[in-house]
């Protein structure tokens, strides 16, 4: 690692030799009020290229990093005032200026000769993508991670303000509604003209301002002149040894009329467009219609368990994917869109991980081999009409089918009170659910004081997981089993359907122009069927029914809330608030066991939001809410559910809902003078009568049933970033993050408080030249505490680009990780480094690249858990080393 710091700090201390001179003033109207927000840039009048801009403070200060003993025309403009325009030439020394801002007309955009790079124009924080594009970028993610403010994480979700962006777009059409990584991964960079960021967003103009949108972000691509009423992408093929391959061809069109993108990726190196993750959490745009309803009624999946991968790293990966979206105005007032997603993997996986049980200190280690094969299917279709301003009406459906199936081996060793036994153990998973979410919306403003919005929202899902597992010892004690056999194969099936129907009526009436209030009317109801079955197969293949009523379930459950919501919106000054309540009647039954259990009472739920807009780009809002958490048909059922081979779980259909209390803190501000953004948040939750967990263990296998706890869990979560720019090119930031859990179970009987608290802290800096190589260097530490067990991974990264020679693109990546717990019975170290080297003549549209992936031949990574009953520590290994030949083609 010393070798590589040196280097870093070789390269910074050559670019900070960089020479600059400071132009610096204040700009203010003609009656000395400093104006802020006024665009700034010095154009080269040389080169005719724009060397540096700056945009005014609160106080109307500026500031220009410039070339020395160079000549510059320095332009001043802010809307509604005459620009002015000053010719500067510099020596050595710097230089004040203060400028004067009359009222009138700007100067027509077209004398303008190069645009700012950032703009904000109301909620919209607008990119000008060529200032910050340095030659290597070939996709929006690419070009996202090098704009201030702007983050794209790991799984290519895209992070504003430390807030998720939740709908993509481009030329003002959705982009796979619900999800931003396809995106991230596809748009090329070059048709890229500008990114804008749309904070408050709300997709329905006639509740714009009538509703609290802070929390919502989405961002809209507009694309450069040349790639409008044309097809463009590209078509990408490549090779390498060990038989690696890619093909990725994707086309792309817009025009005002219609859009159509088609995105396909066949590989075995590692590239998944779409993760299991992905699909599951796979939105299509349908949004919480019920977030002020009170009610959390959340549908949970009975996925199995089917094993996830880490950033996409396995031992071994290959899948095919195909997507189109398209979106057609069948009028001015009547539009269609929609998009099909197709994507079959293969993966193989292989783990060794040990488990510890935090009351008594047994442990499980084992080694795994999965095989999993997933063929994923996401279909959506929408119509929007609106034939005036005043009328609206939404149809969406979206239906998602999939097929997985998991084959494990392992050799599991267990040390219970201090004697070590072992065994092979094959498991095997398949699932086939699907579902069809529909939503229909309408929206009327019967008059300027007057709004009606109606949302439907149905969900019909069914599921189907089958659970195998042969072991060598009988894990369970279950009625109607038979001992004796050389092989304990054990088989459960389960079949899952749920209809939920979410309507809610709001009625929006402006008290005055700055004070309205809602009133809201809903109901959530949702009918569920819960079959299972446990069998066993004999040695002699024969099949042995567990029919006893412990081993089956046969479950219907309703449950319906009723509510009405009241809230107050009221503007004073420079601050917001937004009290309310709702009333609700619940009303709860199931039916198992030949006998029904009925629950229905009411409650009153308080909410308040609060708002205080300090400047223009700076904001504290504060959010508190009481909310019902209620558990669906899963937690209620009393026979036998195999969780595991080694976990068994039994619900309890008396349960009831739990209470939540949460309490949340934000700050957002951003700074155009020098691009300093700093966000954050605190967030404190409270949850009483809380459905917990009820665990008997024998040595690893563990017994559990659901119960309301009679203690409070609570939770503690925070954020902090501070990042900003630096003279002309060079930005820093320092980013934050703690949660800390407290949670209350039965173990073996007794009562535990369990806690855990993770965080992580990042630092990394970075420069941002047109024509030197950018180098960012950064160091992470994430620390994890699991009830006095400490999990410590120190991980120092680099990334270089350089576009040189006007054809050559070179990029790096490195990350050096050192696992380690708190008493270094676990240690290990490893690194990872990707590279690529590209040639690509300015006005070519062919591309020739090598490019390699883990070079340094890294086997495995760790990560580690936490259940609330035990820890876990992993190693799982990876792709090896691969070198890719590939060339691309540009449309």
């Amino acid at each position: 690692m010393q070798k590589y710091l040196l280097l870093y700090i070789l390269l910074f201390a050559f670019a900070s030799n960089a020479q600059v001179v400071k132009v610096e003033g204040l700009v203010t109207d003609n009656k000395a009020v400093p104006m802020e927000m006024a665009n700034v840039m010095a154009v080269n009048q040389e080169t005719k290229a724009m060397d540096s801009y700056s945009i005014t403070n609160d106080k109307g200060k500026f500031q220009l990093s410039l070339k020395p003993n160079t000549a510059y025309l320095v332009k001043i403009s802010y809307v509604g005032y005459k620009a002015v325009e000053l010719t500067i030439n510099t020596a050595s020394e710097s230089i004040v200026k203060n400028i004067t801002l009359e009222e009138g007309a700007m100067l027509d955009e077209v004398e303008i000769v190069r645009e700012m790079p950032v703009s904000i124009k109301g909620d919209t924080i607008v990119y000008n993508a060529d200032s910050f594009k340095t030659g290597t970028e070939k996709k929006l993610g690419d070009v996202l991670k090098k704009l201030p403010g702007v983050e794209v994480n790991a799984d290519g979700e895209i992070e504003v303000e430390g807030k998720k962006v939740q709908k993509l777009m481009v030329e003002g059409k959705d982009f796979f509604d619900g999800d931003t990584k396809l995106g991230v991964k596809n748009i090329p960079a070059d048709a890229i003209d500008k990114v804008q960021v749309l904070r408050n967003y709300n997709e329905v103009g006639a509740l714009k301002g009538l509703e609290n949108n802070e929390e919502s972000i989405a961002m809209n691509i507009k694309l450069k002149d040349g790639k409008k009423n044309f097809w463009f992408g590209d078509f990408t093929a490549g090779a390498g040894p060990d038989g690696r391959y890619l093909l990725n061809p994707k086309v792309f069109y817009y025009n005002p009329k219609y859009s159509i993108n088609v995105i396909t990726n066949f590989n075995n190196i590692g590239e998944l467009p779409l993760t299991v993750q992905d699909y599951f959490k796979f939105t299509g745009g349908f949004r919480s219609m019920m977030k002020k309803g009170g009610s959390n009624f959340n549908v949970s999946s009975n996925d199995l368990g089917i094993s996830l991968l880490r950033n996409n790293r396995a031992k071994e990966i290959e899948t095919r994917f195909g997507a189109t979206n398209f979106s057609y105005n069948i009028t001015k007032t009547w539009g269609l869109s929609g998009f099909a997603i197709l994507s079959s993997s293969t993966t193989e996986t292989e783990t060794k991980s040990q488990t510890v049980i935090l009351d008594t200190g047994d442990q499980q280690q084992s080694d795994e081999k999965s095989l999993q094969k997933s063929e994923l299917g996401l279909f959506k279709f929408s119509s929007s009409y609106k034939p005036n301003s005043k009328f609206q009406f939404d149809y969406d459906v979206l239906s998602k089918l999939s097929k997985q199936n998991e084959d494990t081996g392992l050799f599991r060793q267990q040390i219970v009170n201090n004697t070590a036994t072992s065994e092979d153990i094959f498991t095997g998973k398949d699932q086939s659910p699907k579902s069809v979410n529909q939503n229909l919306s309408m929206y009327y403003t019967q008059s300027d004081k007057n709004v009606f919005a109606l949302e439907v929202q149905h969900l019909y899902q069914d599921e189907d997981p089958f659970y195998n597992a042969n072991l060598q010892t009988q894990p369970f004690d279950l009625p109607g089993y038979l001992s004796g056999q050389a092989r304990n194969e054990i088989n459960q099936e389960r079949f899952v359907k749920t209809n939920k129907l979410d309507a809610k009526l709001d009625y929006y009436y402006m008290l005055t122009p700055k004070s309205n209030i809602n009133i809201t009317f809903g109901d959530t109801y949702s009918h569920q069927d819960f079959n299972s079955h446990i069998f066993q197969i004999l040695d002699n293949n024969s099949t042995n029914d567990l029919d006893e009523p412990a081993n089956n379930n046969r479950v219907r459950y309703n449950f319906n809330d009723a509510f009405l919501g009241f809230h107050y919106k009221v503007l004073s000054g420079k601050f917001t608030f937004t009290p309310g309540f709702s009333v609700h009647s619940y009303t709860m039954n199931n039916i198992q066991l030949g006998t029904e259990y009925k629950q229905d009472f009411f409650r009153i739920l308080p909410d308040f939001f609060a708002l205080y807009q300090i400047k223009k780009a700076e904001t504290l809002t504060y959010n508190f809410a009481i909310s019902n958490d209620f558990t669906d048909i899963n937690q209620l059922t009393e026979g036998n559910v195999f969780s595991s081979y080694s976990s068994l779980f039994r619900g309890n259909r008396t349960l009831e809902n739990a209470t939540s209390q949460v309490h949340s803190l934000r700050y957002f501000k951003y700074n155009m003078f020098n691009f300093e953004n700093i966000s954050g948040y605190l967030q404190y939750s409270r949850k009483t009568d809380a459905v917990k967990t009820n665990a008997v263990f024998d040595g690893i296998n563990q017994f559990s049933t659901p119960y309301n706890s009679n203690f409070a869990d609570e939770n503690f979560s925070a954020f902090g970033n501070y990042g900003r720019s630096f003279l002309r090119n060079y930005k820093a930031s320092l980013n934050a993050s703690l949660n800390w859990s407290k949670f209350n179970n039965i173990q073996n009987g007794i009562q535990r408080t369990t806690e855990s608290f993770t965080h992580s802290y990042t630092v990394k800096a970075a420069t941002i030249f047109k024509n030197m190589p950018n180098l960012e260097i950064g160091y992470n530490i994430s620390i994890n505490d699991y009830n006095n067990s400490t999990f410590i991974t120190d991980k120092p990264f680099a990334s270089l680009d350089y576009y040189f020679l006007k054809a050559f693109s070179f990029t790096m990546d490195y990350e050096f990780y050192h696992y380690h717990n708190n008493d270094n019975t676990v240690n290990n170290e490893y690194d990872f480094l990707t590279a690529s080297l590209s040639y690509q003549k300015k006005d070519s549209k062919w591309e020739f690249k090598v490019s390699g992936t883990n070079l340094l031949n890294t086997t495995s990574l760790n990560d580690d858990g936490f259940s609330q009953f035990s820890t876990r520590t992993s190693q799982y290994f990876v792709q090896p080393r691969y070198l890719l030949f590939s060339l691309k083609y540009d449309l």
